[in-house]
């Protein structure tokens, strides 16, 4: 990137005693302070949302305490708090009365807190996108930023008009794959400015405000030449966010079969355990700890294996005797491999007789399991048989299951196994 121009602007905007980067962002406690404060304010408004007591207004919620925060630091953050203030007439931003929308924010934030890496965010973004809640836009990224300060940069109106002149782009507020794509930008940018400026986004996030609210003037002949042409960043933008919406779309399948095997697993009388890592998710605004078991019951096991059962994807259990009586592993895009070893180690573990446990796959996956189920080292295995179902005979039968099933052996009647 040819950034002469760039970084002449950026060495006149350090300079500058009244700049951002001099006001707030060096040496600035009360900006450090910020970010421990409002991590912990995150921590509380995930609490809050999974307890029910995030109440129905952003005043007196935990989320203003956030908000608070950050528009103490003035300056850049001045207007933050704005766009998450609850406006009954336009019902926006619509996660104080809807409990759906409610929960899918809480989970957004859950997984933004918990992640280190660039992809796994803006996975997380993308996916918050295509929920829609209305009001929900890039505001966000304030909160983000202050989480992941040299991966997520903030945003608001002059941060985005100082970008368009500096870049001569036509980027608009409101929208996350706008936003997607300024950041794309501005990493790069940033970069190519190093050791300029910092990596922390706040640096380079400040001369694109002070531009923006006219501090630093662009003359009539401002150009900056950039190496990338824009038609190529926005092809990896947008293969990107194909990537993570079909990885989306698997994980929203995977989701929704787990829920299916839990509504099922209850109506024949099982209590169902779902995998540790998926128990705080929802599914149509259903969220699957208040309706599955905490944790398993007594099983005597060795700790590795208990770690490894932990994490199969449905459980039946019995109530009346407590012991396992089913079990599933959902298969999207993992090993097949894998899932039949999970399976069989788990039948091994709990000996005293053979069990039925089964594979859940996308009908397009039918080839490889049958394939695996066929290899030397899973024929013979006498602590269990394992069989499989399609999604579509699942998602096609599943009311005529429940209605009809007395016990798991019900499923036999959609399951393949593979012939002696």
């Amino acid at each position: 990137m040819q950034v002469s121009n760039l970084k002449q602007l950026t060495e006149q905007y350090k300079s500058d005693s009244e700049s951002v980067y001099n006001t707030w962002f060096i040496d600035n406690q009360t900006r450090m302070k910020a970010f421990r404060s409002i991590r912990r304010g995150v921590i509380d408004v995930i609490s809050a949302i999974k307890e029910g007591n995030f109440g129905n207004d952003f005043k007196g919620s935990p989320l203003e305490f956030i908000l608070n925060c950050i528009t103490e630091q003035k300056q850049v953050f001045a207007g933050a708090a704005h766009p998450f203030y609850w406006k009954p007439k336009l019902r926006i931003p619509d996660i104080y009365e809807n409990e759906a929308n409610k929960q899918i924010f809480g989970e957004f934030l859950e997984a933004c807190l918990s992640t280190t890496t660039a992809d796994k965010l803006i996975k997380e973004i993308i996916r918050l996108d295509g929920y829609k809640i209305k009001g929900l836009g890039p505001a966000v990224s304030n909160i983000l930023y202050f989480l992941h300060p040299t991966i997520i940069p903030p945003f608001n109106t002059a941060i985005v008009q100082g970008f368009n002149a500096i870049f001569s782009e036509k980027k608009k507020l409101g929208s996350w794959e706008h936003y997607l794509a300024m950041r794309e930008m501005i990493m790069e940018t940033n970069k190519e400015l190093q050791p300029i400026l910092s990596k922390d986004l706040g640096a380079i996030s400040g001369l694109l405000f002070d531009v923006g609210i006219g501090k630093i003037a662009l003359d009539e002949n401002w150009e900056t030449a950039l190496n990338f042409s824009t038609e190529k960043l926005n092809k990896i933008i947008k293969k990107r966010h194909l990537d993570v919406q079909n990885e989306i779309k698997e994980e929203n399948e995977h989701l929704r079969v787990q829920f299916l095997l839990t509504e099922m697993g209850r109506e024949l009388g099982y209590d169902v355990f779902i995998a540790a890592n998926d128990r705080n998710k929802s599914f149509d605004g259903k969220n699957l700890k208040f309706i599955t078991l905490d944790k398993l019951p007594p099983l005597e096991l060795p700790q590795e294996v208990l770690k490894t059962v932990s994490l199969i994807d449905v459980i039946w259990i019995n109530r009346d005797t407590q012991q396992i009586e089913c079990a599933f592993e959902v298969e999207k895009s993992t090993s097949i491999y894998s899932g039949i070893l999970r399976l069989i180690d788990l039948a091994r573990s709990l000996g005293n007789r053979k069990y039925n446990f089964f594979l859940v796959a996308p009908d397009s996956r039918e080839k490889e399991i049958m394939a695996q189920l066929h290899r030397p080292s899973f024929k013979d295995v006498d602590c269990v048989t394992i069989r499989y179902i399609l999604f579509s005979d699942l998602f096609q039968h599943f009311e005529g299951l429940c209605k009809f099933g007395d016990d798991y052996q019900i499923l036999f009647k959609v399951a393949k196994g593979i012939p002696c």
